[in-house]
Parts: structure tokens; sequence; C-alpha cells
């Protein structure tokens, strides 16, 4: 039976230079990048030179990247961190969108009950943010702005520069979850005109466990891990030197290889999109055009997602309903409801994310295998109408 992995925006493979560029701190430079001696000074050259690393492509100071956990962490950090440290000299009000990835939409709900006042931004049926309305919601009690660049689930990319000009001609401070758009896309912070901007290496065939967060120079944070100097008393806890490192050399080549990747996958991805679109009552979930080159999401009328996605892994087929962060949920889809989904719609979704390793056999492969189980759930279906 042949393998194929579809759910890159899950997770991506390690990319094996990375890995080679990670080895030597996980064997033999094992020092503490905070001690004096000799070994902690390999190690902190490993992890600044990843700094570095990060900043060449994000076209910013190395000072102003801290390394993190994770990108939920990154994103945590960089919403908490505003919000708590500005409040009194900016005001408690915050705003994000209807469509963000949990680790924002959830850090929003912890704050609101801290006594925040929060506003979600709705979207169009696209998944996209009209600007008059958040033009319209900035008041002068409002602190940060905090988009998803590019979404998880059904790949719609925000106008992020534009939100950014807007953001900084009202003095209000914009935080970018750039998470999936990182090696995916040409991300330069000055650009895009925003203050604060999260990623993770997994996403671009780095390590599991380790982000990183841009802090504009000049923006404060209150820092919300306690114990250490680290990262400029930013983010205590001893670095993790390998996956740091594996962090900049990810990023580097993936910045590298964008410009061939992007085409490749986009060709892959409207391929995959064609096709399945052919089928009946079949739709495309997010932007037709304004959307990430790799991500194909439907939702497939009168099936359930999760029985399409076990029945794919029966096939060999690796793919998921959503972001992997929810799997656990028998709730339907924030970010397809956000788009004026009905539940039963939402229900159905179905998405493939396309990668690195994935060949045009690949995606015959899939449109071969995945009818017939759409036909076969459709007739087990107690709501389905029957052939049109």
């Amino acid at each position: 039976m042949k393998s194929v992995y579809l759910d890159y925006a899950a997770t991506t493979p390690l990319e094996p230079r990375v890995l080679e560029a990670m080895m030597p701190y996980l064997v033999s430079e094992y020092g503490n990048a905070s001690s004096v001696h000799s070994f902690g000074q390999r190690a902190r050259k490993g992890v600044e030179r990843a700094r570095r690393q990060v900043a060449d492509v994000l076209a910013c100071d190395p000072h102003e990247v801290i390394f993190t956990g994770s990108g939920t962490e990154a994103d945590n950090l960089a919403i908490m961190g505003v919000a708590e440290s500005y409040a009194k000299e900016r005001g408690r009000h915050i705003i994000t969108t209807s469509v963000e990835h949990h680790a924002v939409s959830e850090t929003f709900e912890a704050l609101k009950e801290r006594g925040f006042e929060v506003t979600f931004l709705p979207v169009d049926s696209y998944g996209r943010l009209n600007l008059d309305q958040l033009a319209q919601a900035i008041t002068p009690e409002t602190s940060l702005v905090s988009v998803i660049h590019g979404n998880n689930e059904i790949g719609t990319l925000q106008p992020a520069a534009a939100i950014g000009e807007l953001c900084r001609s009202k003095g209000v401070l914009f935080h970018l979850d750039a998470v999936q758009t990182v090696g995916q896309l040409r991300v330069k912070v000055p650009e895009l005109q925003c203050d604060l901007l999260s990623l993770a290496a997994h996403k671009f065939y780095g390590p599991k466990g380790v982000g990183a967060l841009y802090l504009k120079r000049g923006v404060r944070l209150k820092p919300q891990i306690h114990g250490g100097a680290q990262e400029r008393g930013i983010r205590a806890g001893t670095e993790n030197v390998p996956a740091i490192v594996g962090l900049g050399a990810a990023i580097a080549l993936a910045e590298e290889e964008r410009e061939e990747s992007y085409h490749r996958e986009l060709a892959l991805r409207d391929r995959l999109i064609n096709g399945l679109l052919q089928l009946p009552d079949v739709l495309l979930n997010g932007h037709p055009i304004e959307r990430l080159p790799n991500n194909c999401n439907v939702s497939i009328l009168w099936v359930e997602g999760e029985s399409i996605l076990l029945a794919l892994d029966l096939q060999g087929v690796a793919a998921s309903s959503g972001s992997a962060c929810t799997s656990g949920s028998l709730e339907p889809s924030h970010v397809l409801l956000g788009l004026g989904l009905d539940h039963s719609t939402a229900h159905g979704s179905l998405r493939l994310t396309v990668g690195k390793e994935t060949s045009d056999a690949d995606i015959d492969y899939v449109l071969e295998v995945l009818p017939p189980i759409i036909d076969r759930l459709r007739r087990l279906s107690p709501i389905w109408p029957g052939p049109r």
C-alpha cells in the first residue's frame, strides 16, 4: 500500500541537513549557553548564530529575536506580554479575529477573564478581515491587534502589510502570527509593519519544541516565565541549544529554497484542488487565490470529516480535518463556522497540505482513492439526499 503524507500544515519532517547542524550540540557541544567557560561559550555561539539566521530572514536586528519553546508560547508571550505591559499606559482593549489559531484565541479569552476588553472581529466568507471594520474597532484604549498571517486550517492570507500600516497610523501595536507563513512566503517585518511576529521551527522542516518571537526594538513585554536572565530577561529558562541551532539552520535553508518550493507546491496544490472540485458536492474553503501555496481545504457534503480521515488512513494517506491542536474535539472548526458555514458543512471538512516530499504520483493516488471513499460514506449517511 502506498504511503502519502499530506499534513505538512501540522508538522514537517526534520530536514537531514538540519539534523546534521544539530548533532554536535546533541553530543559533544553540550554546554549550558549561559555558562562562562569554553563549553558554555561554544554553545552560546550556536545560539547566536541561529539568532542571526532568523534575523537575516526576517530583515530585523538579531537583538529583536527571542527564542521560545514553541509557536504557541511565542503567541502567548507576545499577546500577554504586551497587554499586561501597556494596560495602564494605553488601555485594556485588544483586538483579534474570529478565525485565529487557538494559541491566540484562547490567550485572548484568558485576558478577557482578567478584565481586558476583547474584540473578536468577523471575517468574510473567504476568511479575510475587513480593514474598515478594523479601523472602526480601534479605540483610544486599544493597545494591541493580533492577526494570523496565513490561516492554519483554510490557508487564507490576511492583508498583513495593510493591517500593519493601519495599526501604525493609529498608534496601536500589531502582532502577526506567522507560524504558517515563515518558510512558505517572503516574510520581512519592515514590509509587514508588525511590532511582534511569531514562528515555529517544525513548520519549515526544523525540530519540534522550539519557536521564536520577533520583538521590535522599543516594544515592552511583561515576561511570562520567571527564573532566569536568558533571552535578555524576557524568556527565562536554560536554552534548548540543539533545537535553537536547528531552527536557525532550517529557516536559512527554507529561505534559500523558498522560491522554488513555492512554485512547486502551488502546482501540486492546484492539481489537488481542481481534482477535488470535479467531485459532486465538494466546496473549497478559504480564498481561491490569496491562500498558502500548500493548502487545500474542502468541505465534502453529507459526510463527516473524521470518517474520511480514518478511511484515508487505511489507504495510507495522512490528512487532517483542521488544526492538529484540536484533533480531539468533536465540535466543528471555529474557523469554518467563522466563514458562515453551517455545522453540517463544517463537520465535512478535509485539509490536505503538500510539502517537500509530495509528488505528482501522490496527488494522483489521493484523487484515485478518495472518490470511492466519499461515495461509500455518503451511501451510509442518513442525511444524504442521494445522487443528483
